[in-house]
């Protein structure tokens, strides 16, 4: 039988492993970064993908350098000798054995790469290396890809909605909308994460589940469309607009709109006992009801 010493010992090389597999993958070296120039790449990386306003930068220089001074993690992806992703991180709570990832981006120019991908694996190694079995952070509900990263691809789970939970935030992904976030947890060592870890997970179909009932819908303009009626099915469908970052930017009422609605039902849904079971790629929240939310 195998000690728990030796238990961990597999799992963190299987981890090492499928991290330089998506590494290789996506053509980029990641490694951790300490030293100032680096940290200050990072700075300069996020501030070319978020353009933020000036007075509040998603990091600084600074910060990174005393998380980095604190044993956290700073990560970076590089294409040849270009920063091309970054992540960071840091720990939870000491009880907890967690961390939290507060933030991650990958340049315009690489993705499509799968560079993120390789980001997230290799915080997974490194925590894993450390004893850590939980990593959580948040993410817009709204941004389509992101769900389908977070959720199918990494086989992360949502364990809260949080509304407006930075406030305003005036950059060109947020545009001043509410930042309402999901909050999930990624359980490291489960058998679905470290599947996702080296296969290609497909996710749900809604076509798989004619049964569900939809309580949020998209209209043929694209606007939320809001079901009233109580549920008839334990799968409740819950839509996602297309292409949200592009709406703030041609139809902000629109885009608000979005935002509500999504807070109302998800939001709504989740607090009532809902679990997100599935995203599927068209758009669209699988979540599984609990038994009293049915007729």
């Amino acid at each position: 039988m195998s000690t728990p010493t030796t238990a961990v010992s597999s799992s963190t090389s299987a981890a090492d492993q499928a991290s330089e597999t998506a590494a290789a993958s996506a053509g980029v070296q990641v490694r951790m970064l300490t030293e100032l120039p680096e940290l200050d790449g990072v700075y300069h990386l996020y501030d070319s993908i978020w353009r933020p306003d000036p007075k509040n930068p998603p990091v600084t220089t600074e910060l990174l350098r005393a998380l980095t001074k604190a044993g956290n993690y700073v990560s970076g992806a590089y294409d040849g000798d270009e920063l091309v992703g970054a992540c960071v991180g840091f720990f939870s709570a000491p009880a907890e054995v967690a961390m939290h990832s507060h933030v991650a981006g990958v340049s315009t120019a690489a993705r499509g790469r799968n560079v993120g991908f390789a980001l997230k694996l290799h915080q997974r190694a490194w925590a894993l290396q450390r004893g850590v079995t939980a990593i959580s952070w948040t993410f817009d509900p709204l941004i389509r890809r992101n769900a389908y990263f977070n959720l199918v691809k990494l086989a992360a789970h949502p364990a809260e909605y949080l509304t407006n939970f930075y406030g305003g935030m005036h950059d060109s992904i947020n545009n001043g909308d509410d930042t309402d976030r999901l909050l999930v947890r990624w359980d490291l060592d489960t058998p679905a994460v470290t599947t996702a870890a080296t296969t290609h997970p497909t996710g749900l179909t809604i076509q798989s589940m004619p049964e569900a009932t939809i309580a949020l819908d998209r209209s043929p303009d694209g606007r939320p469309i809001l079901n009233s009626s109580k549920p008839t099915s334990a799968l409740v469908l819950v839509a996602v607009p297309s292409d949200i970052e592009g709406l703030r930017q041609t139809d902000p009422t629109a885009a608000k709109a979005w935002r509500a609605a999504l807070r109302e039902v998800l939001g709504g849904l989740l607090a009532d006992g809902a679990r997100v079971v599935g995203f599927d790629r068209a758009g669209w929240y699988v979540l599984e009801l609990p038994a009293r939310g049915l007729i």
